[in-house]
């Protein structure tokens, strides 16, 4: 599963995820994408079942990229732990994602193979998503 080689800090705040992606909203490898629609933490689990799930579908034929990355370290207490006494250690790696944000793309299969692998992928995933084509293609 992805997750970093080593980071600044240990802990991180959880945080609110506002506004829209201002990046990585273009097709910049593949002919089709994956594009969330709404904003939701994404763990490194999901990305991967995902991941497979698409890569499944196009029988390993084509190409996948990964446009999003598990930084942000989450956090948990141990159950039946009382309450106090500090945070608790990291447990799985998530990464933020706003609305607009490319997740993933493929190319080297068809339009309708494409559709259905990126269909079953976003079905692992915890936010609504669409597929987006490359202007110019068929769609």
């Amino acid at each position: 599963m992805l997750q970093p080689k080593r980071t600044k800090f240990r802990k991180a705040h959880k945080g609110r995820i506002h506004g829209n992606a201002k990046g990585g909203t273009e097709l910049n490898f593949g002919t089709f994408g994956l594009k969330a629609q709404e904003p939701a933490r994404v763990t490194a689990r999901q990305i991967e079942a995902a991941r497979r799930a698409i890569t499944r579908h196009m029988k390993r034929v084509g190409r996948v990229w990964i446009r999003v990355f598990p930084d942000v370290p989450v956090s948990k207490k141990p159950t039946e732990v009382r309450m106090g006494k500090g945070k608790g250690s990291p447990e799985f790696w998530m990464c933020r994602v706003k609305p607009g944000r490319i997740m993933f793309e493929i190319d080297g299969v068809s339009a309708d193979i494409a559709r259905q692998a990126l269909e079953l992928g976003a079905a692992k995933l915890p936010l609504k998503c669409r597929t987006v084509v490359r202007v110019g293609e068929n769609a």
